[in-house]
């Protein structure tokens, strides 16, 4: 008998077997999510939840709306073409309103009782949008440790919350895999244009693929909707959403995140002023910022700003970049870094449509190329910006590698949405001069608008390639390394 107000287990069991079609014969995903294409991360993601020999539970984390729901149906459904039997996997999202109350355990108990499934039997149980479990990673700890037959896969909006929290508790049970918005790359693929857009170069043996655009015009075409809209696969693959990505976007991504994740997850009384913390970063995304200054602009106390930041890096809508000078050394007491989104699509579902010929396109060009390397978390942490003083100047180089080993650079690249600097060398000083006290792995690269090439000025060779081709080549290549 249910206790009072407590929903009877009659009814979680209906909605289980409602949740879990494959449960009966022939059952499988529904259609639209079977008929959705395949994220380009899902062969990696699912060589992890096959690897049923490890006893630790894999992490989904990623942004709103990147896909992560449709890429675990995608993985009960790679399990059933497999052989797996539907009766062993079990998928639960912990939105759903009947579920409210019920502890982890008790949703797995009642799944293998309804299947008489015993301790020891191969399962598979997959828990989306588990941050909405209070201490969800203790009581996922717990399932690990004592379903030990059981391969359990958690995904969750809040994501690098949900990151923190696993390394905080979840230390040798969990392994994170996160889920970007869609790189260029991606976004061509889903809509259809990669074959069209996108020729491969032939390249000596050892050296990382390189790629063309028959019609860079047309390339940037498509770079520029990318902006605008695609780093969601829903935006690329609705008319809807594409039509109005403002409306679609924001709600969807933007509000639920500042209105209902973070404020549940850390406490935040003033929901307003978050978001307006927010409209301020995302529409200055690239920008050097000084918490100082910004606190005084803003009128929030800078603990609280702080605080602020830490939060929205948490939920995968920003991310902080720390600056190095021209020593290449990190600096100790700095006092800026560098805000970008972690999608500049949400920059249009903020603020609308961003033409080519925008000022905001410079930002937003190169929010895309540090977006590209996010799946990358090793590589990601070893970017900077370097910036310094010579006599009256500052100089810049808008993104710098540095090799966590030897803490020299790797490679050095300076960002542009137009192809002025090709001619007008003045533009790179800071590039040329960073180049010629590093002993760089790569040769310098700028980038443009549509114009690619090498340059030497006497000391310096640079290569020139336009912005579209180089956020292609970022994700296509690390795609394939992950593949």
């Amino acid at each position: 008998m249910a206790k009072p107000f407590e929903i009877p287990l009659a009814d979680v069991q209906k909605r289980l077997a409602f949740d879990n079609p494959w449960w009966m014969a022939g059952g499988g995903i529904d259609t639209e999510r079977r008929d959705w294409p395949r994220r380009a991360y899902f062969a990696p993601f699912i060589q992890l939840v096959e690897a049923v020999e490890v006893p630790r539970a894999v992490v989904l984390i990623g942004p709103r709306r990147v896909g992560k729901t449709v890429m675990l149906a995608h993985a009960v459904q790679a399990l059933l073409d497999k052989g797996t039997t539907g009766s062993t996997i079990l998928y639960v999202s912990l939105d759903t309103p009947l579920y409210s109350g019920r502890s982890l355990e008790s949703l797995v108990r009642t799944f293998m009782e309804l299947h008489r499934h015993g301790d020891g039997q191969r399962l598979w149980v997959f828990f989306d949008e588990i941050q909405y479990l209070k201490d969800w990673e203790v009581h996922l700890k717990s399932l690990v440790d004592t379903f030990r037959a059981v391969r359990f896969v958690a995904s969750g909006s809040a994501a690098a919350a949900l990151r923190m929290k696993s390394r905080e508790s979840g230390a040798g049970r969990f392994t994170d895999f996160v889920l970007p918005p869609l790189t260029f790359s991606e976004y061509l693929a889903f809509a259809g244009r990669e074959a069209a857009l996108i020729a491969e170069e032939p390249v000596a043996a050892g050296r990382a693929p390189a790629y063309r655009a028959p019609s860079i015009e047309a390339l940037n075409a498509e770079f520029v909707n990318y902006l605008n809209y695609g780093g969601f696969p829903e935006a690329v693959m609705n008319p809807a959403v594409r039509e109005n990505p403002t409306r679609f976007l924001r709600q969807d991504i933007v509000d639920k995140v500042l209105l209902k994740d973070l404020p549940s997850l850390y406490g935040i009384g003033d929901t307003q002023e978050l978001n307006r913390f927010f409209n301020v970063l995302a529409y200055n995304t690239g920008d050097e910022l000084s918490p100082e200054k910004l606190s005084k602009d803003t009128g929030i106390a800078k603990q609280k700003l702080l605080d602020y930041l830490e939060y929205l890096e948490a939920a995968y809508l920003i991310k902080r970049v720390h600056r190095v000078d021209d020593t290449a050394r990190r600096m100790q007491r700095a006092r800026t870094f560098k805000v970008y989104l972690t999608n500049p699509s949400i920059r249009a579902a903020l603020f609308g449509y961003a033409a080519a010929s925008d000022p905001a396109m410079g930002a937003l060009a190169e929010t895309a190329v540090w977006s590209q390397w996010l799946h990358d978390t090793s590589t990601i942490q070893s970017l900077h910006y370097a910036r310094w003083k010579q006599g009256r100047s500052d100089l810049e180089v808008d993104l710098v590698s540095i090799d966590n080993r030897t803490l020299k650079p790797r490679f050095a690249v300076e960002i542009k949405w137009s192809d002025a600097a090709y001619t007008d060398w003045g533009e790179l000083r800071g590039l040329r001069e960073f180049a010629a006290k590093h002993e760089l792995a790569r040769r310098p690269l700028v980038t443009t608008l549509s114009v690619s090439g090498m340059g030497n000025d006497g000391t310096t060779e640079l290569e020139f390639m336009p912005t579209s081709l180089h956020c292609y080549t970022i994700s296509r290549n690390l795609l394939r390394a992950t593949a």
